[in-house]
């Protein structure tokens, strides 16, 4: 395993996270769960990513469970606050009772006494900036977190938000957005000002929730178990369902082959390759999936094979920053 700096931030953290948004508490049974954070951790992973809302606030409580015994300080625990996780007007946002209370509830589930990194699961155009960044400074300062990051910011909210940070003296290291081969939109606006105020990204979806495996062919049905079966991975996975893509997709296995990869170990190698991107969650719901994922790491992918992996791709990229993931898609 290789590890990389958070931005221009002193944490350090494994190039491969795990996280388990739509499998643990919801697609995977808790005996499987543990079996693939066993997996992770073996392959030498330390980065666990995870949110309140994830099942319901279940999968905190699964991570815990197979995460308790390790030493703590060998391990980075992130988190996220925004969804609502109940009923109340204020169960959800980043209001400052929210992000209070919220905090509390995820170390109670994950079993520790902070985390390793906060994030903002959304931008709350409900509430002030200034009441957020400051609720995120009281994190901060009573210890419950080291640092905070932001998940699918805009360019511009994200350099609004490091300016109050850098004035509240609280580090804001990072930006957790999807991206890989198919969804590019980070590179025109979100990358370069990241670049320029520290801080990293923690790139999701990087095998484009399955689809960069190659397993969904074009003109056939999805397998059933996999994550467009899913009802929320499938919501989230129809906009790459068809035969166009799926054709192209294929179209990348010799270029795998010649690599010396699997499609899903080439597509987080190629997400790694960015400078900018600290690191790239996977996800897993059987422990083989992780052995074989972790195996992208401190892959060099050489210009000639990204120009060609670049050719059989463009015309389906998504490069647009106005489409930067909408509040009714998570993860």
């Amino acid at each position: 395993m290789e590890f990389r700096h958070l931005g221009r931030s002193g944490l350090v953290i494994s190039e491969i996270a795990y996280g388990n948004w739509i499998t643990h508490g919801s697609q995977v049974e808790a005996e499987a769960a543990h079996a693939c954070v066993r997996a992770a951790l073996d392959a030498g992973i330390t980065t666990f990513d995870t949110a309140d809302v994830y099942a319901g606030t279940r999968a905190e409580s699964v991570l815990g469970d197979a995460l308790k015994g390790e030493r703590r300080s060998g391990l980075e625990i992130f988190t996220k606050v925004f969804w609502p996780t109940g009923s109340g007007r204020n169960e959800r946002g980043l209001n400052r009772k929210h992000i209070l209370e919220s905090i509390d509830g995820s170390l109670n589930r994950l079993q520790t006494d902070y985390v390793d990194l906060y994030q903002a699961h959304r931008y709350d155009h409900s509430t002030p900036l200034e009441e957020t960044m400051l609720a995120f400074a009281d994190v901060v300062r009573s210890g419950k977190a080291l640092y905070i990051g932001v998940s699918e910011w805009r360019a511009a909210e994200i350099r609004d938000a490091a300016e109050l940070a850098k004035e509240l003296h609280v580090p804001l290291i990072s930006s957790q957005p999807q991206y890989n081969m198919l969804w590019r939109v980070i590179e025109a606006e979100v990358v370069p000002t990241c670049e320029e105020l520290g801080m990293g990204q923690i790139v999701w979806s990087p095998i484009a929730q399955g689809v960069l495996t190659g397993k969904y062919l074009p003109g056939q049905p999805v397998p059933s178990g996999s994550r467009a079966t899913d009802p929320s991975g499938g919501n989230f996975i129809k906009r790459f369902l068809n035969d166009d893509l799926l054709t192209r997709v294929q179209e990348l296995k010799p270029l795998a082959d010649q690599a010396g990869l699997s499609l899903a170990q080439l597509a987080v190698a190629w997400v790694l390759q960015n400078r900018n991107v600290s690191a790239a969650i996977i996800g897993a719901s059987r422990p083989e999936q992780v052995a074989e994922n972790v195996k992208a790491g401190g892959v060099t992918l050489e210009a000639d094979l990204l120009k060609q992996i670049d050719d059989v791709l463009e015309p389906i990229i998504v490069r647009d920053p106005a489409l930067t993931e909408s509040p009714a898609t998570r993860p």
